[in-house]
């Protein structure tokens, strides 16, 4: 226990520093296509926000003008909150599993965080292995969905929801100590799913390796997921029925020969802009995608990028969970939901 609180009050020490101190300029923008500079101001900075996580993950952006950011530390089992006032604190510990013998677990804290109700979020819990709904005033958790077929799951790692109120998410090993060989894997596959307003959930696809990220297009009718393999770095589109189930599928994107130790990160989070354009992290940083899947560019921080948002009051910040810190850059267009 002395331990864990010692090193709790290391992060806070190096975030509250972060937010006191005038904020360092990082990394760069690879403009690969002129049609970039209608989405990122040429000259346009990324400043570092606060920095001392273990990995940072799913951002989330929470109200307006005076709003804030909650991001997760997965391996640090915290759900931490930024803001321009007040900068970088601990939100919720844990964030993922409470308590019990957690040497199971890889990453047992919360991953992906998105939107949900109003006074809601919904999580992505690795330790609990679990979609959840986090009421933000009580900090009360609920579990929405534990498995599929009567199995568990391994470690839901991103979310996204529908309009309709469908979750689509995405459920890798990478919460479970062994990855695919821990005794606690369940699911003879690595899936991608859909749970339905009624509580029941599909099997959307079993292929990928490793499904992370998870988007929809603005009208809904395209899914995007990442698959986070260093042998098969990649993002896939599932074209979507009117009800919302998969329809076909198709390759969107393939960065697997720019993986190496020259461009860190692989495919993972992923924000999308009112237009569709997707800014999906990978090799590199966040590479920057037309809807037709031709690469703009690419925002590197110098670190791995595992997440990105859209934020800030009219949502054309771009907020980066960049491995051991926060970051953002200001971009010409918007998320959307602002």
């Amino acid at each position: 226990m002395k331990t864990l609180l010692m090193a709790t009050a290391l992060i806070l020490g190096a975030c509250t520093a972060a937010a006191s101190t005038p904020r360092a300029k990082i990394g760069e923008v690879v403009r690969e296509a002129p049609a970039l500079d209608a989405l990122i101001a040429p000259g346009a900075e990324i400043e570092k926000l606060a920095e001392g996580f273990a990995w940072a993950e799913g951002p989330v952006w929470i109200g307006g003008d005076d709003g804030y950011l909650l991001f997760t530390d997965v391996p640090g089992n915290r759900m931490h909150r930024w803001s321009e006032a007040d900068g970088a604190s601990v939100f919720l510990e844990p964030s993922g599993l409470a308590g019990g013998d957690l040497s199971a677990f890889r990453e047992p804290g919360a991953n992906g965080l998105i939107r949900g109700n109003e006074g809601t979020i919904l999580l992505a819990d690795h330790g609990n292995r679990a979609i959840a709904s986090l009421d933000l005033t009580t900090r009360e958790k609920r579990l929405l969905a534990t498995q599929y077929q009567d199995r568990r799951f391994s470690s839901p790692n991103d979310l996204v929801r529908a309009r309709n109120g469908a979750i689509y998410f995405t459920d890798p090993p990478y919460g479970l100590a062994g990855l695919d060989e821990s005794p606690l894997k369940e699911q003879p596959h690595n899936g991608v799913y859909r749970l339905a307003p009624d509580g029941s959930v599909t099997l959307i696809d079993a292929e990928l390796s490793r499904p992370n990220g998870i988007l929809l297009s603005p009208d809904e009718r395209t899914l995007y997921v990442a698959n986070s393999d260093p042998e098969r770095a990649i993002w896939v589109a599932y074209a979507l029925d009117e009800s919302g189930n998969v329809a076909s599928r198709r390759l969107f994107a393939d960065a697997t020969a720019q993986v190496g130790e020259a461009n860190p990160g692989l495919p993972d989070g992923m924000a999308i802009d009112v237009e569709g354009n997707l800014f999906a992290t990978g090799p590199g940083g966040v590479i920057v995608f037309s809807p037709d899947g031709r690469r703009l560019g690419l925002i590197r921080t110098g670190t791995a990028v595992a997440n990105c948002t859209f934020g800030g009051g009219d949502g054309s910040t771009l907020y980066l969970a960049s491995h051991n810190m926060l970051a953002r850059m200001p971009t010409r267009t918007k998320g959307l939901g602002f």
